[in-house]
């Protein structure tokens, strides 16, 4: 039996026929060839984070593991090899006294997944990953290797450079093999992050003060409760006054993780305990403040499993999906562990960016991974699909191509340049025979 590849979740699985770790993008580029040759589709796997099949093959699956590392830099851009992952990159950006503007609060990811899935964060300014991309490198379904970039002006194979750019930042593998990312960055910055805990009702009633009053807001709301945790991360001048290591312990990894993975464990043997257990979370949360380098503030330790399904809707339309989401949870008999997560982003240009074409606002519903619900998941998309949400390309839903045409304006344009690029499908799976066509 060959090598089995599963996702971080462990929800998802596959044999592929083949295997390989290339260590450049002429290596992929052979390997492409290679796997065309022979009628096998291939796909370029990261860490696994994604919950969807996004990433399965039964062809030949290219393992990132020896394409990593910063190849190049210069003023105000970084060039990435497709493997190395946000965490190694923010550590290297950091050392040079760089930083992403944004990004999401795991790190784990590949920088070529994360973009390609469209990984987000939280900002009110500057956008998810994607829309930091100044150019791409990538190998093409005949083993060309081009480098696309968002100021280029010329033609691959008769698609606009900036067509094919914007298509291609979020584009689930779909155009090719992406070998290197060069990102927008700049100079090193901190970051306060103020914990306080409020009420959905009060939430509710401030969100637009919440949204334009802060950098970065994000908060959680524990199901069966009123209680939300709000995180506000905004630039500071500084000193750095970073929580000692005893308090990043307790915090991170003993209450986010330890406590509560034990908590779920308890909820998922006895759910009627759910609401008691979440109503003893919601009082021990408490109001704190630390400052400190940015890529430190954004991240947070995920050791917990779980299942994830995420939208994103308008902007203007965030009150009325959470308020719907609370009144679906107060008629059903659902006993919910985790905390809703919400988050909010600018417009983007990148065609298939969940944010494409309009402020946006995130709603992520988890379930602890022994106890999966998919009568939740399923009565919260009702609510986002109603609201004409997009899904999350990396997480959990049930969307297809025929929904999805509805909700992305540049939907077929996209379809087309994978036409011209792909026309033989060398790039496909059934994951995306289904939300691509």
């Amino acid at each position: 039996m060959g090598e089995i590849f599963r996702n971080w979740a462990g929800n998802q699985s596959a044999s592929p026929a083949e295997v390989r770790a290339p260590s450049s993008a002429e290596e992929v580029s052979r390997a492409v060839r290679d796997a065309a040759a022979a009628g096998r589709r291939v796909r370029m796997t990261g860490t696994g984070h994604s919950f969807t099949p996004v990433a399965l093959t039964d062809g030949l699956l290219l393992r990132p593991g020896a394409l990593t590392g910063i190849r190049e830099a210069g003023d105000g851009w970084v060039t990435a090899e497709a493997g190395t992952t946000v965490g190694a990159l923010n550590r290297e950006l950091h050392r040079r006294g760089l930083a992403l503007a944004n990004m999401g609060d795991i790190d784990a990811q590949t920088v070529a997944g994360a973009i390609q899935t469209g990984t987000h964060g939280t900002g009110r300014d500057v956008g998810g990953m994607a829309d930091q991309v100044l150019a791409l490198e990538m190998v093409l379904a005949d083993g060309e290797i081009v480098t696309v970039r968002g100021d280029g002006d010329g033609k691959i194979r008769g698609v606009a450079e900036r067509d094919l750019f914007d298509a291609a930042r979020v584009s689930l593998g779909a155009l090719g093999v992406v070998t290197a990312v060069t990102f927008r960055v700049e100079p090193a910055f901190l970051l306060r992050s103020a914990r306080e805990p409020m009420t959905l009702t009060a939430i509710l009633d401030s969100l637009d003060t919440l949204v334009t009053g802060n950098e970065h807001l994000d908060f959680f709301w524990l199901p069966h409760t009123d209680t939300c945790l709000t995180k506000r991360n905004n630039r500071d001048p500084g000193p750095a006054r970073p929580p000692s290591a005893f308090k990043h312990w307790l915090d991170n990894h003993f209450m986010e993780n330890t406590l509560f993975g034990a908590l779920c464990g308890v909820g998922g043997r006895y759910p009627a305990a759910i609401p008691r257990l979440n109503a003893l979370s919601a009082a021990a949360l408490s109001a704190s403040a630390h400052t400190d380098a940015s890529h430190k503030v954004f991240t947070s330790v995920r050791e917990v499993r779980f299942l994830e399904m995420e939208y994103a809707v308008a902007r203007e339309h965030l009150g009325q999906a959470l308020r719907e989401v609370r009144d679906l949870l107060d008629r059903r008999d659902w006993k919910i562990s985790f905390p809703v997560e919400v988050r909010v982003t600018p417009a983007s240009d990148a065609w298939l960016s969940t944010a494409y074409g309009r402020d946006s606002a995130y709603i992520a519903c988890h379930v602890y991974r022994p106890t999966p619900n998919p009568a939740y998941f399923e009565g919260v998309e009702e609510i986002m699909t109603r609201l004409g949400g997009r899904p999350h390309w990396g997480k959990l839903h049930t969307r297809d191509a025929a929904y999805l045409a509805t909700v992305y304006p540049r939907f077929a344009d996209f379809l087309a340049v994978r036409d011209a690029l792909d026309p033989g499908r060398v790039f496909a799976n059934d994951h995306l025979d289904t939300v691509l066509g």
